[in-house]
């Protein structure tokens, strides 16, 4: 019987936790750091521009789960209050955020746009792109 220290166990306890899926809303390494108010702001076209830079927010198809994450956990908003705010916008001449069909096409475009912003699981982060914010499941 093997006998393991409190330091081994505490890890193993702590790793099993962290398996909890991690995502991050992402930007062009050329966009400053935002807070959450901001981000929300920007995906709900409230915000155009910072500094001298447009800004291009991407949003996963509807329906995709990760998308679903968002509007939940940084958004703060549901499916179906989204829908009514960007029925009410559409007639203010506003449009939502342009859809993506997967992450990776998120990245790529982020990653060759100023000022583009968008959200992935966070095993896609590498030094290409800027991490704004972080939330998990």
């Amino acid at each position: 019987m093997k006998i393991y220290s409190k330091v081994t166990i505490s890890l193993l306890l702590c790793s099993s936790f962290s398996l909890a899926d991690e995502y991050a809303v992402i930007a062009n390494t050329k966009i400053k750091d935002l807070s959450s108010t901001q981000i929300k702001a920007i995906f709900l076209k409230k915000i155009s521009v910072i500094g001298d830079i447009k800004i291009v927010p991407l949003n996963l198809e509807a329906r995709n789960p990760l998308r679903e994450s968002f509007e939940n956990d940084v958004l703060n908003m549901s499916f179906e209050r989204l829908k009514s705010y960007w029925t009410k916008q559409h007639y203010l001449g506003k449009r939502p955020p342009i859809s993506m069909r997967s992450q990776e096409s998120v990245k790529t475009f982020v990653k060759k746009v100023d000022g583009a912003i968008g959200y992935i699981d966070a095993k896609l982060i590498d030094d290409s792109v800027k991490v704004l914010y972080r939330w998990s499941e």
